[in-house]
């Protein structure tokens, strides 16, 4: 069976992407769990993966590593990773393709802490782009291909690369479209997501880095995560 190697659920945005991908899609795999922060050695994940990075897919003699090597990976496997239509799977392929490379300001200054609920004290310019070619991009998605997916009737890999966002948009609570929030609040409901969600606020580990990000990205207001010592 298929290994998908991840780190922390509460920071790990790119681990959540295959995960809740396969997960949606009934692909079965077994997760293994490398946290952030382990000081044993320099770089536990270099153990497994070639980029020192997760998340990273095992598949016996088969390694693939980065998010969107390990959907196409599988999309060899199961079709439904794209959606059928050619045109919803090229719209859909750019939209992932956007979301691996861009939004770079709403990455730095909303970083992923699924357990916090924050409020942003600086709208940079750079993060105010970036919110509103979300808005943008996910309008285009639901009136060209009609929802409640962003291509359409189906969950499918899109939809897997912006879940990430779903949990900014519940820590941080961002001015964004109603639409937006609402397509956000849809991810959030969905049972794999909510597994996430509680496997993160129960987590004991926390890793610095990580944390004073979540510091230097705006006010906290609260903290669902289990007290930690």
């Amino acid at each position: 069976m298929q290994e998908l190697y991840i780190a922390n659920k509460n920071y790990s945005s790119w681990s959540l992407r295959p995960w809740v991908l396969m997960r949606e899609l009934e692909i079965p795999f077994i997760e293994r769990f490398v946290p952030f922060g382990d000081k044993t050695e320099p770089n536990p994940f270099r153990s497994f993966s070639p980029s020192g990075k997760v998340p990273c897919l095992i598949d016996g003699s088969t390694t693939v590593w980065d998010s969107l090597a390990i959907t196409e990976y599988l999309a060899e496997q199961t079709p439904q990773v794209w959606p059928a239509d050619a045109s919803a799977r090229a719209w859909a392929r750019s939209a992932v393709a956007e979301m691996h490379s861009e939004f770079q300001a709403l990455r730095s200054c909303c970083t992923m802490n699924c357990g916090l609920r924050m409020r942003i004290d600086n709208y940079s310019p750079a993060l105010k782009k970036d919110l509103a070619r979300l808005d943008e991009l996910w309008s285009q998605g639901f009136e060209r291909f009609g929802g409640p997916y962003l291509a359409g009737k189906s969950f499918s890999a899109v939809d897997a690369f912006f879940a990430p966002v779903a949990f900014r948009i519940q820590t941080y609570e961002p001015v964004m479209a109603n639409d937006s929030k609402q397509y956000a609040k849809r991810l959030l409901e969905l049972p794999s997501m909510q597994d996430w969600y509680a496997a993160a606020l129960i987590e004991t580990c926390r890793d610095e880095e990580h944390e004073v990000q979540s510091r230097n990205a705006g006010t906290w207001l609260n903290d669902y995560r289990v007290i930690y010592e």
